[in-house]
């Protein structure tokens, strides 16, 4: 294996807020109906939201060991998942120049369903994320911006805030099902034409649209029993494909061809199988297709749409081969699930036999389509 150090960008990353911050940002009224989690055992815990309660369970530790390092140690949060500062350290470490920076309590603002309250915790949450986040290393860090997203009109608001304060990129909900009983029908589905003078603004000012999977709490625990642990982690991943397939299907891509969409932690692979399962549809069903489309739905989404993964090989095969090249690198640092403490082992092993445009595409180029500013790594 070459011993090379390998830079790359990563699409998918978190930060985890001060367990104080809301208190910090809003007023205490407010605060106390935020989002925070509570550990109720060794193997569970609960995120209270405005009143609601969501349970799901924590990794269980064990002794086996993933990619030569124990669980054990993947566990343990490194010093820069809560330190911003600290996390350039551990980037430098690990290979990674820039990198998208979700929230982690913050995801869970979806659910909510009063809108006073996240109007006001949006824009909270920008000033902070802005500053705390994006501002540590502006050429390095994308944070992701919130949107009040049970109001629309607020919303477009926001992110004309957002982009005023200097934010690239603007967090939307990747969908749970609409008959799930944790479906907030509060929001406005993605696919309503209530949305277009957002992606009319997000388009004009370059601001990419950032969706993470898993944004609805009962996508977390959907499976019990035997497998459930692999089933429900992998149901995760399918919100993101939800999303993609209601920005193209609408037509909010097609009407709105230099908006750029990203989904984050879902894998690559999907992104053909999904442009020729859709260009079918469109095809044979004509007769009920609502709006039509100038290009075919896989045209829009090899066009528009980009997608991040962690560990996933046949990612380098879906450019070699399928002719999808809107795949990046993303290390989810510093999740469980993320490449923390084996990226560059992980990095080697997926692009060591790729030819060299392959190799630069998958770790830095179709990054820096999404986010032309960001500084270029040290020399390897």
């Amino acid at each position: 294996m070459d011993e090379q150090k390998i830079w790359a960008h990563s699409g998918d990353s978190h930060f985890i807020e001060p367990e104080d911050l809301f208190n910090q940002i809003l007023p205490p009224a407010l605060a106390k109906r935020m989002p925070w989690s509570e550990k109720v055992s060794d193997h569970e815990e609960i995120v209270h939201i405005d009143g609601k309660e969501f349970r799901r369970p924590l990794p269980k530790i064990a002794t086996k060991k993933i990619n030569g390092v124990s669980m054990s140690e993947l566990s343990s949060r490194p010093p820069g998942a809560r330190d911003i500062r600290a996390r350039l350290a551990d980037l430098d470490q690990e290979g990674i120049w820039a990198e998208v920076v979700y929230s982690s309590l913050g995801m869970w603002d979806q659910n909510l369903t009063d809108v006073a309250l996240v109007k006001a915790a949006a824009a909270a949450q920008n000033e902070w994320r802005i500053k705390e986040v994006q501002g540590v290393a502006p050429d390095r860090l994308i944070a992701v911006a919130a949107l009040p997203l049970l109001d629309v009109e607020a919303s477009v608001q926001e992110a004309k805030h957002a982009a005023e304060l200097g934010f690239k990129a603007i967090g939307m909900p990747a969908p749970g099902l609409p008959n799930s009983s944790t479906y907030n029908h509060s929001i406005t589905p993605l696919n309503d034409d209530a949305w277009e003078p957002l992606w009319a603004f997000m388009e004009e000012a370059g601001l990419v649209a950032a969706f993470h999977i898993g944004g609805d709490a009962g996508e977390h625990t959907v499976y019990r029993g035997p497998g459930g642990a692999v089933l429900n982690y992998t149901n995760s991943t399918f919100s993101g494909q939800r999303a993609a397939m209601l920005m193209v299907a609408s037509g909010a891509l097609d009407r709105h061809p230099d908006l750029k969409v990203l989904i984050s932690e879902a894998g690559a692979t999907w992104v053909p199988f999904l442009g020729e399962r859709m260009n079918e549809g469109y095809r044979q069903h004509g007769m009920f297709v609502r709006p039509t489309l100038s290009r075919s739905p896989k045209e829009i989404l090899f066009d528009q749409v980009y997608a991040s993964f962690q560990h996933e090989d046949i990612a380098i095969a879906a450019m070699m081969h399928m002719g999808y090249d809107k795949v990046m690198f993303g290390s989810d640092y510093p999740h469980l699930e993320g490449t923390y403490g084996h990226t560059q082992k992980t990095l080697h092993e997926l692009v060591d036999d790729a030819p060299a445009d392959v190799r630069y595409r998958v770790t830095q180029g179709a990054f820096k389509e999404l986010f032309p500013h960001v500084s270029d790594p040290p020399a390897s």
